[in-house]
């Protein structure tokens, strides 16, 4: 298992547009990922589970991924939420 804390640096946060690449994105791996805030933990493959959490921007969540694909799906989801959603 694999975990990440990082900060959402779009100024929306993950609503609409950016939560949809997030997902695509967490879609692209076979492991199992979640996305967790304030001990709150949804399915980071869920749009609906991942906009139930109000993530807006400058919140920090952390990313939690575990499978045979677990560390290329961190680090790919990590670097999506760092570049803004600018893939």
């Amino acid at each position: 298992m694999c975990v990440k804390d990082v900060v959402i640096q779009n100024q929306v946060g993950l609503h609409a547009r950016p939560a949809t690449f997030f997902i695509q994105k967490a879609n692209e791996f076979r492991s199992s990922i979640w996305v967790e805030k304030d001990e709150r933990r949804v399915n980071a493959k869920s749009l609906l589970g991942v906009l139930s959490l109000g993530i807006v921007g400058g919140t920090s969540i952390k990313i939690i991924a575990d499978g045979t694909d677990e560390k290329d799906a961190l680090d790919a989801l990590v670097s999506l939420v760092e570049s803004g959603f600018v893939d």
